[in-house]
């Protein structure tokens, strides 16, 4: 049995993975850890789900994963590479979906990766990783006459903007055009911006309300649209995908993979 940390224990999404564990017999809840200002510090990690687990929520970070396979983290960039230090210093594995990474960190994350298996991946639904397929492909079909433009929508309390979701989709739809993301993307409009230049790839964020999460792809051309959407209503989604990818990492010792590795799509 795969014995699975969970990292910001208390939140949205780490509900959401302490759900997705109880109901697997393949995985065991091994350690809990939330910031040390949480009201939850010290609680059974399976409380508000009416079960007595004897996994502690707690702040240690070095003691929750020792004897520990793999953590899951979706917390913050700050917190993620503290996780990832200890984590290759305890040699358990890794399964990375926080978003909001610089090149630096996510240069540092590689190296890594070197010596741990780490899934990385700013998003881990296997309907998002579908659609950066489906991205990829169209692009190549519509690499002439179409605009390509891509549209999100998060909730109120998402703290980086563009998501990484929408970025890599970016980067799916730049590498399949030949374009380079970093020097072709353009990320706010306002004012007399003159004519669109055929050669950017444009990005429109959202946030507001409880949207878990909403993607869309747009290839504009003459006379026709075509749009690529995935609508996420649960954050259950991207817990599963997590967890089958903390799965995936079970037989590896080391590499940097992502959900198209996960679900055999390379």
């Amino acid at each position: 049995m795969l014995k699975v940390v969970i990292a910001g224990a208390s939140g949205r999404m780490g509900q959401a993975l302490l759900e997705g564990i109880f109901a697997d017999d393949e995985l065991q809840l091994h350690g809990a850890i939330d910031r040390a200002d949480s009201p939850r510090i010290g609680h059974d990690a399976g409380e508000q789900f009416g079960r007595v687990t004897g996994v502690k929520i707690t702040a240690d970070v070095a003691s929750a994963l020792a004897g520990a396979d793999v953590l899951v983290d979706f917390t913050r960039p700050e917190a993620s590479m503290e996780y990832l230090a200890i984590c290759e210093k305890n040699g358990v594995k890794l399964v990375l979906g926080t978003t909001g990474f610089s090149v630096e960190q996510k240069q540092q994350i590689a190296t890594t990766a070197q010596k741990l298996a780490v899934v990385f991946a700013p998003n881990m639904s296997v309907g998002v990783t579908l659609l950066i397929n489906l991205v990829q492909a169209a692009a190549k079909v519509l690499a002439d006459g179409y605009d390509v433009e891509i549209i999100e929508a998060h909730h109120r309390h998402k703290v980086d903007a563009p998501s990484g979701t929408a970025l890599r989709l970016g980067e799916a739809a730049a590498s399949a055009l030949g374009r380079d993301l970093q020097t072709c993307a353009v990320y706010g409009r306002e004012g007399v911006t003159g004519e669109r230049d055929a050669n950017t790839i444009g990005f429109a964020t959202v946030r507001g309300g409880d949207v878990v999460g909403d993607h869309t792809v747009l290839f504009a051309g003459i006379g026709e649209r075509v749009e690529l959407t995935h609508k996420a209503s649960s954050r259950a989604t991207f817990a599963l995908g997590a967890l089958r990818a903390a799965k995936y990492l079970a037989d590896r010792q080391s590499g940097l993979f992502d959900m198209q590795d996960v679900l055999g799509l390379k």
